[in-house]
Order: structure tokens, then C-alpha cells, then sequence
């Protein structure tokens, strides 16, 4: 099956659009070792999903995970109708706002709110931001999003989540209600016309997300709700309904940690308790009586990842994910999580329980300490956010360093759009265009390659990621990137990645820029990451090192190692 992908355009033109037939070689199944693939041309014409199982496979795995961590024990004993505000949070399990709001009342009423803010530019360098096609998805619009040169994968995504979020909650008697507009004045609306007591949500940590709360809690006050409409028979005045937000989002529970978030260290372990995940009844219905749901429409298929709570309990590999963490090309390098983390189709609470789980019944090894590292370096990001604010996404960063950058926007636009005359940055960059997926070292690369050898503002790098990324959330991106610019909370400013190192060392054989940058392909394969003139001519020179010189002679350019990337 061939499907075209709508690459970015070369200069952000309205009017030109590249075309690209992407395909990889992928099958992904649960707790299962998976064997090499085979890297086919970028130019190749087969197109799987991941996880790559069909779907009635993903179903059963699904249904089978949701009687695992079901409760015959949960008791409900409020009244009326609770509300839960649907965020960054898209799945049943392990869900505490989805619990609590049905233990609270008679009749639970889902609300996933299409933001108009969402479709506004990045706030430095106007960038478009993914979500900007999901207006046009949402609108039957979906070939104005590529007319437009929008970028319709994470939007494509989040869709596929919703859908499946909606299917996963219709299984237990309820539904999702799609409401456009913004939540201030959504849910107050819906309280009103429901009488709902309370609005509950999973809390945020980043400015944007924590006026949103702020808002909707001022509007919730300006309603007025009847003695009869309170969740409790004791209730004899007139109140309003309250905004009551939960912590969920990390592995750690906030109240949990030993020390205050003022107070975090520059150490991403610590001793800390993790609380197990919230078991759901099997049936949390009925829902309140609505007369429009609202519509998620179809999308069309081709992308990588397949949203939803679903796929993400169909992909695991825990096994071999030690020996995979830093690849760079196939279906088996990292566990490829994050983009369900990142939507909340996915609780790290969940994937620690699992990890547990598969550590009992098999065998505790390398590769199961390294997936609960990375999720506490996830972890790690979330409280940084709440620690410095919105200093995470100045220029001097949470250290406020003093350091003079440049934004020369025809040179990043080389970098942006794969064209620096460096496989090894051109191929990682082309594949984020046309997947929404960068593996955790080649964001490394990248990162290290616009600031040191560009000299180019970092946050041009993190808005263009926040534009790109499946994965992206505020925290994980901003942490990341302040952290391999050396203006984050790490005291090592200069963190240098060698281009001909990492090149020899993680894509010897050029399967990865072969992969994605097809003209190098005919090239022998020790020259694929140093085609000298057989290639575009490099934009700048390396800060150290040389990629022009024999490759034998680079391994003395070494840099040190960062924790960039995807966590």
C-alpha cells in the first residue's frame, strides 16, 4: 500500500508541498523479544503501523489489561451528575479524576474540549503548532491542513485517542462529549445545564495550562446550582459547582516526594513511594441524557502511531530495551511510549505495575530498570516545571545563563528541514517532518548540532520540536532542550555531541541516513555518513572535528553525554 505523507515545506511556502513515501518494516507484540528488521529505502511503498497488530488482536489485549486492573470493591455513594474535564489524560485506566467523579455521583459525564488557543503559533518564533490541523481535521477540512502545509500527525493522533477513548468508554456505559470552544466557557455551561456539583480534572504544571484552570474555576463560581443538585442529601442552600483537580500525570505522586518541589535536587533518583493504580468497576455508567455527542471523524492512515488507549497496551519491550534505547532506525529501538505518555493514553503508573508484573513472571533485568529510570526522568521535568516556571522557556533558562546566540532564519531553516549537508543531522531531521518521531539519540544529535555548531537560539529547536513532536508536552521538550543547551538546572554548559563519533558509533553501516535521506543509499556504506561532494554542501563547519577527513581519524572528537532526548 503506498501512502503519501505531506513533508514541511522547504521555506513555508502556502503553496509547495513535498510528497514522501514513508515506510518502515514494523510488528510490535506485548511482553514479546522482537527480531531485526530489515531497513528498506525511504522511497520503499509499505506502510505498518505501530503497534502492528490488527485489530482485533489490540482489542483483546486491551480488554484482557482492563479485567486485570478492574475492581469488584469500588462502592459509589454520591448524587447528581459530576463532570470529568478530559486533558492530557486520554484513557480509562488508572484514570483517579474518571474515578473519583463516578464515586461522587449518580451520573458521569466525560467532556473533551477543542480549544481555540490550541490553534495559535508558538510564542517566540510563531511556528505552527500541530494542533493547528486539528481545527482542520475536527472541521472536515483535512485537505486545507495540507494545502496550508500543516502538520497533521500529532493532530491525527490525538484523534485516533479520542476515538478510542470514546469506544473504551462506551464499553463501560459512558461516553465522550466533543464540545468546541474553551473550557471557561464550556464547562461552566455544562454544570449549569446538567447541574453538575463538581468538575473534576487531572492538574497541569506549566502557565498556559494553569491560567486555563484558573479560569474555569472564576467561571464554575458565577453558576449557581439548587440545594437538590448537590451530591449530597445534607445539602439545604444554593451553592456552586466546584473545580476539584488531581494529581496523575507522573510516576511519583507530588505529595509523595521527600522533600518540597522548591527543593529538588539536581539528581533524578530518589527514595519515593509509588502509589498503585486506580482500579476502575467494569461498569461506570449511565451518563446523563445528552442529545449530541459530537462527531470524531475518520482520518486518513499512514502515520506511525496509532493514538489511543488501545494500541498503547499492545506495545511493550521490556526485554531488550537496555541493548535498543540509543538506536536509531526500525521498529525495536526504545520502548516508543511516549507519545501515548505524552496524550495520557498511557499512566506511568501503569507501566511500573507492568514492569513489576513482567519482573515476577520472568525475570528483573537491565532493561526494566532503564524503563523506570526514564519515566523518572519524566517525572523529573514535571517538577522541574513547577520549580522554576516560566523561566524554563526564557533564553538564560532556569540558570538565567548569559550567552549570546544567533536567529539566523535561513540557516535554521537548513536544519529544520534536513538540508545541513550532515546525514547523520539531515536524516533525523527529515524523519521527524515525516514521522513526528525522533529517537532519543538523535535528538541529542540535533540539539548539540544547532547550538554548538549553529550557535542558533534553542528555543528555535524547542518550538520547532513543540510543532513536530507526537510526543511533545512542555515539560519533557523544554526540560530537555535547556538541559542540552547548558542553560537548564545542570551546571555543564558545554555538552558537545561529535557528529563523526555518534555517526561511527550508532549508524555504522549509514542504514539510517540511507534510510531517510534515499540519495545516499548507492553510496558504499562507509561513506553513506561521509559522502564528501557526493552530498549538499555542509552549511557550516563542526566546532570540532572534521566529517571531511578520512572517518578513521574521528574518534578523538568525542563529546560528552547528555540525557536529551525523549524520556
Amino acid at each position: 500500500m503506498a501512502v503519501n505523507i505531506i513533508l514541511p515545506p522547504s521555506s513555508l511556502s502556502l503553496w509547495h508541498t513535498k510528497k514522501l513515501i514513508y515506510s518502515t518494516q514494523i510488528r510490535f507484540r506485548i511482553m514479546s523479544s522482537a527480531s531485526k528488521s530489515q531497513p528498506q529505502s525511504v522511497a520503499s511503498s509499505a506502510v505498518y503501523q505501530v503497534p502492528g497488530l490488527d485489530s482485533h488482536e489490540m482489542d483483546s489485549t486491551a480488554d484482557k489489561t482492563f479485567e486485570r486492573y478492574s475492581s469488584n470493591t469500588a462502592k459509589r455513594n454520591g448524587k447528581g451528575v459530576s463532570i470529568v474535564w478530559v486533558r492530557n489524560d486520554l484513557r480509562v485506566l488508572d484514570n483517579e479524576a474518571l474515578f473519583k467523579a463516578w464515586v461522587s455521583s449518580q451520573a458521569v459525564l466525560p467532556v473533551y474540549c477543542i480549544d481555540p488557543r490550541l490553534f495559535q503559533t508558538t510564542y517566540y518564533f510563531g511556528f505552527l503548532r500541530l494542533e493547528v490541523s486539528l481545527f482542520f481535521l475536527l472541521s472536515g477540512l483535512l485537505f486545507l491542513a495540507f494545502l496550508f502545509g500543516y502538520y497533521p500527525l500529532r493532530a491525527q493522533f490525538i484523534i485516533e485517542c479520542l476515538a478510542d477513548l470514546k469506544k473504551n468508554l462506551m464499553k463501560k456505559g459512558l461516553n465522550l462529549l466533543i464540545q468546541h470552544g474553551k473550557p471557561e466557557d464550556i464547562l461552566p455551561s455544562l454544570t449549569k445545564a446538567f447541574g453538575a456539583h463538581t468538575v473534576y480534572a487531572h492538574k497541569e504544571t506549566c502557565s498556559e495550562e494553569l491560567q486555563v484552570e484558573r479560569s474555569v474555576a472564576r467561571g464554575l463560581r458565577q453558576v449557581v446550582l439548587s440545594p437538590a443538585q448537590g451530591n449530597s442529601s445534607r445539602s439545604s442552600s444554593t451553592h456552586s459547582p466546584k473545580l476539584q483537580l488531581i494529581w496523575g500525570s507522573t510516576l511519583y505522586h507530588l505529595d509523595d516526594l521527600p522533600f518540597s518541589v522548591g527543593s529538588l535536587p539536581d539528581s533524578v533518583e530518589a527514595k519515593c513511594t509509588i502509589r498503585g493504580c486506580i482500579r476502575l468497576p467494569t461498569s461506570l455508567g449511565p451518563p446523563p441524557s445528552v442529545d449530541d455527542w459530537g462527531i470524531i471523524p475518520s482520518v486518513v492512515k499512514g502515520m506511525r502511531f496509532l493514538g489511543g488507549e488501545t494500541a498503547a497496551l499492545s506495545r511493550d519491550l521490556l526485554k531488550i530495551y537496555k541493548e535498543t534505547r540509543n538506536g536509531m532506525l526500525g521498529p525495536d529501538y526504545s520502548t516508543k511510549f511516549s507519545p501515548w505518555l505524552a496524550s495520557g493514553s498511557l499512566s506511568p503508573r501503569f507501566i511500573y505495575e507492568e514492569v513489576k508484573r513482567y519482573e515476577k513472571e520472568r525475570l528483573a533485568n537491565d532493561s526494566t530498570y532503564w524503563v523506570l529510570f526514564e519515566l523518572i526522568w519524566r517525572d523529573y521535568f514535571r517538577f522541574i516545571s513547577i520549580k522554576y516556571g516560566n523561566s524554563l522557556f526564557h533564553l538564560g533558562g532556569p540558570r538565567k545563563v548569559e550567552k549570546r546566540w544567533h536567529q539566523d532564519q535561513k540557516l535554521f531553516e537548513t536544519w529544520r528541514n534536513g538540508c545541513t549537508g550532515y546525514p547523520l543531522v539531515d536524516a533525523n531531521m527529515k524523519e521527524l517532518s515525516a514521522s513526528g518521531f525522533m529517537s532519543n539519540r538523535g535528538r541529542q544529535i540535533v540539539c548539540s548540532f544547532l547550538v554548538r555548531d549553529m550557535g542558533i537560539d534553542w528555543r528555535m529547536g524547542a518550538e520547532w520540536f513543540e510543532t513536530c513532536l507526537l510526543d511533545y508536552d512542555p515539560c519533557s521538550n523544554y526540560g530537555n532542550w535547556t538541559y542540552g543547551a547548558g542553560v537548564g538546572n545542570d551546571t555543564r554548559e558545554d555538552r558537545y555531541f561529535s557528529i563523526p563519533k555518534q555517526a561511527q558509533t550508532y549508524d555504522p553501516d549509514g542504514e539510517h541516513v540511507a534510510f531517510w535521506v534515499p540519495e545516499l543509499l548507492p553510496l558504499p556504506k562507509e561513506k553513506r555518513n561521509f559522502p564528501g561532494k557526493s552530498y549538499i554542501e555542509q552549511v557550516v563547519p563542526l566546532k570540532f572535528g572534521s566529517s571531511n577527513k578520512h572517518h578513521s581519524q574521528r574518534s578523538k572528537y568525542g563529546g560528552r553525554y547528555s540525557g536529551l532526548g525523549n524520556r
